[in-house]
Formats: structure tokens, C-alpha cells, sequence
């Protein structure tokens, strides 16, 4: 049997994750988890295979969160299951510990195949994911602006691109607004914007963003 939590901070999505898994004979989803916070209860409480989650939930959340559970935990296993359909998304969370990621419109049979697939200790990715995981271990290999951010800044670069104020961005976050805005002059500094036009206009050009934000 494979066990598994799912952690989003949506109840509907929850549930319907568990619908899907609990079609199949072999899977039980064993608890729920709604914020980074109960993601570690989780983990610290429970023995179970295989971590279902959402890159953006309240509290210690994304990339953060998967490098915490891998740090308690390192032989269990992460699928994120994410809105974000955008590469680097992907790259990041793979290069932080999780052994898959699939966006949220997937097919169900996807979740169940990718599922099997990291519980028997492999990886689930797209071609794009693993041609870019593998352009960026080459030697010499050049990276974008954005490439250069920590996880933190390019969540914080995110969020801005999608038109949140630094003041909303630390709600979210829970953090400072003194952090928040650290983080945007540095992510501004590396990235050599001068403004908020320009972050906009590359993360749109670089399909980092849904013009729709």
C-alpha cells in the first residue's frame, strides 16, 4: 500500500485528490495537511511514502517547505502539484528535493502514474523539465537574470510580477515588509531592473507570468 498526504490550502482540491486516489486499490491517503505548518506536523507524526503538494500554501510554503521536509525526512518522497505551469517552477522544486511535478490540470491518470512511479523510487518530470535540469548542470552553461535568484527572491519576484504590493507579498509571506522589500532590491539589483515596468516586462517575456495576473 501506498500512503500518502496531501497538503493544499484548498479543502475542494483536497478532496478531490482523494476522490482520484481513492480509486485506486494500492493508494490510501492517510492525512491532510492545509499550511506549511501542519505539512511538518505531518511529517513528523506520520509514517507514510509519498507527499502530495501544492507550492503555494500559507505559512512556510514552496521550495522552503520541500528542502524542511527533505531536511526531517530525506528518504520521503515529494510530488508538487502546482498551478504553475511555467518551467522554472518545475526546475526549482526539482533541484530542492521533490522527485515530481505535475501542474494541476493534469489528467488523473497522471497523478496515479506519477505516484507509482516516485514511490518506486524514481522521477516524474516532462522532457522540457529534464532537458533544462540538464542544460543547467552543464559547465559553462548560461543562466537568464531570474535564474540567479534565491527560491525566496523569486517568490517575491513572482508575486510582484503578478501586481502584489510589497505589503500584500508580506501578508502572504509572513514575513516582515522590511524583509519583503530587502528581498525586492536585491532581486532588483541582480536582475538589473530599474523599476516595476521592467519586472513586469520580463517576467512577461519570459512566460514567468499569465499576462491574465
Amino acid at each position: 500500500m501506498i500512503r500518502i498526504v496531501i497538503a493544499d490550502d484548498h479543502a475542494i482540491v483536497r478532496e478531490g485528490l482523494k476522490r482520484i486516489v481513492s480509486e485506486v486499490a494500492d493508494m490510501e491517503v492517510v492525512a491532510e495537511a492545509a499550511d506549511g505548518t501542519q505539512v511538518m506536523q505531518r511529517v513528523r507524526e506520520l509514517d507514510f511514502d509519498i507527499l502530495v503538494q501544492d507550492l503555494s500554501m500559507p505559512g512556510r510554503s514552496g521550495m522552503e517547505l520541500i528542502k524542511l521536509v527533505k531536511s526531517e525526512k530525506p528518504r520521503l518522497r515529494i510530488l508538487v502539484l502546482s498551478m504553475h505551469q511555467e518551467l522554472q517552477y518545475a526546475v526549482r522544486a526539482i533541484k530542492s528535493g521533490a522527485s515530481g511535478y505535475l501542474t494541476k490540470e493534469s489528467a488523473p491518470a497522471q497523478l496515479e502514474q506519477a505516484i507509482r512511479k516516485i514511490a518506486a523510487g524514481g522521477a516524474y518530470v516532462t522532457a522540457e523539465v529534464a532537458e533544462q535540469l540538464a542544460l543547467g548542470a552543464m559547465p559553462g552553461s548560461e543562466k537568464l537574470p531570474h535564474e540567479s535568484l534565491s527560491d525566496r527572491e523569486f517568490e517575491v519576484f513572482r508575486l510582484l510580477a503578478a501586481g502584489m504590493s510589497v505589503t500584500d507579498i508580506a501578508a502572504q509571506l509572513k514575513v516582515s515588509v522590511k524583509t519583503v522589500s530587502t528581498h525586492k532590491a536585491n532581486l532588483m539589483q541582480k536582475m538589473g531592473l530599474a523599476n516595476g515596468s521592467e519586472l513586469v516586462r520580463y517576467a512577461l517575456k519570459q512566460g514567468l507570468v499569465d499576462s491574465g495576473d
